[in-house]
């Protein structure tokens, strides 16, 4: 019971003069209460043969070193062109991107992940090799085994996209 009484009079006497506090003020002090996560998009991109573009990342574990091409988003940075600069700057493949979300995943302690679909539109698939060991269109029944068990569900749960030809 004292303590509710402490924090509700604490309250009562900081209230005045957080109003008082300009916005940008009130966010700092309220960033630093608050912890702080990230934003992870990645692109499932599909070639003509409805094959997923999968990476080797250089940065991750060796045992689940395949995945999506993606990365965190930039502050201010709408979530699809997050994923159409990631594929960019891994792949330089130009892409499309849904305006849409396959996939949202969160429950993590510091972040949250997005998924779209993306279509080739250009460039020629030459990997930045500071971040990328190697590229590999794959069909959903050929994953690489070096793949966490969480995305391979997202991947193997999308619908199956024969050739269109």
């Amino acid at each position: 019971m004292r303590g509710r009484l402490i924090d509700a009079t604490a309250r009562r006497v900081l209230a005045p003069a957080w109003r008082k506090l300009s916005g940008r003020v009130q966010w700092r002090l309220a960033r630093l209460r608050h912890p702080t996560f990230l934003v992870y998009a990645g692109g499932v991109v599909r070639d003509d043969r409805g094959r997923i573009l999968l990476l080797r990342h250089r940065l991750w574990p060796p045992y689940r070193a395949w995945g999506l091409p993606g990365g965190y988003v930039n502050a201010g940075e709408r979530l699809e062109d997050g994923v159409a600069r990631e594929v960019r700057e891994e792949t330089s493949l130009e892409v499309a991107v849904a305006d849409r979300p396959l996939h949202v995943a969160s429950g993590f302690r510091f972040r949250v992940e997005t998924y779209y679909e993306a279509e080739v539109t250009g460039g020629r698939l030459d990997l930045d090799p500071a971040e990328i060991l190697e590229a590999r269109w794959c069909a959903l029944d050929e994953l690489p085994e070096e793949m966490s068990s969480r995305l391979r569900a997202l991947i193997t749960a999308l619908p199956d996209r024969q050739s269109r030809a």
